[in-house]
């Protein structure tokens, strides 16, 4: 019995250490921003459970060498899933920072981007004890005919509905942006830090018009 696997999800993820202290201090002002943006509902009811979200970063020249590679290995991925990237430009539609309460609680419940082809993230502050990012099975039909998995099973198997990924300072993930993701409850133990971008392809003759 031959086993062939068709209609994977693609990944990728590595370590890229060498943007962290750069990253951290571009956005220590966005963070500070968005807190204050919220300070009249932090003092009303707390802190816990909030997400702060910076402004967009693409025009920030701070993050101009790390918003080249990504957006460079990006354009890798889709071309290495064999899409034809000779006809066409990557642009980045979204690029944002964003820090989980220090009371904890901070979390993202399953969400898509709307319309776009690679979203992905770059963690700046995290650790074991902090919260972390969550991959769904994303074939409709495999979802709705789901079947019991085996009892104490471990690991990622043919039939898992969920994956995650446990990410240190400087891990960089970049996934299909069709992809569902969540982020796990954070606990407030530890700083919880990273940046989120998402790209769209669009055709060359189309993007002399944009």
């Amino acid at each position: 019995m031959f086993i062939n696997n068709y209609f994977n999800t693609t990944i990728w993820s590595e370590q890229k250490p060498e943007f962290i202290k750069s990253l951290n201090k571009a956005s220590n002002k966005y963070i500070k921003d968005a807190r204050t943006r919220e300070k009249a509902f932090i003092k009303e009811h707390g802190d816990f459970g909030r997400s702060y979200h910076s402004t967009p970063l693409t025009a920030d020249n701070d993050f101009l060498d790390f918003r080249n590679y990504i957006g460079q290995k990006s354009w890798e991925y889709l071309d290495h899933q064999g899409f034809d990237m000779q006809q066409y430009t990557t642009i980045f539609s979204e690029m944002w920072v964003q820090e989980f309460a220090k009371k904890g609680g901070g979390h993202h419940s399953a969400h898509v981007h709307w319309n776009q082809h690679v979203s992905g993230f770059y963690f700046l502050k995290c650790s074991d004890k902090t919260s972390y990012p969550v991959f769904h099975e994303p074939r409709t039909g495999a979802r709705a005919t789901k079947l019991k998995m085996k009892p104490d099973q471990k690991g990622v198997w043919g039939g898992s509905e969920l994956i995650h990924f446990k990410p240190t300072p400087g891990t960089l993930i970049i996934f299909p942006g069709f992809l569902e993701h969540e982020f796990a409850v954070d606990f407030g133990k530890e700083p919880f830090r990273f940046i989120h971008w998402n790209i769209t392809a669009v055709p060359k003759e189309m993007a002399k018009d944009v």
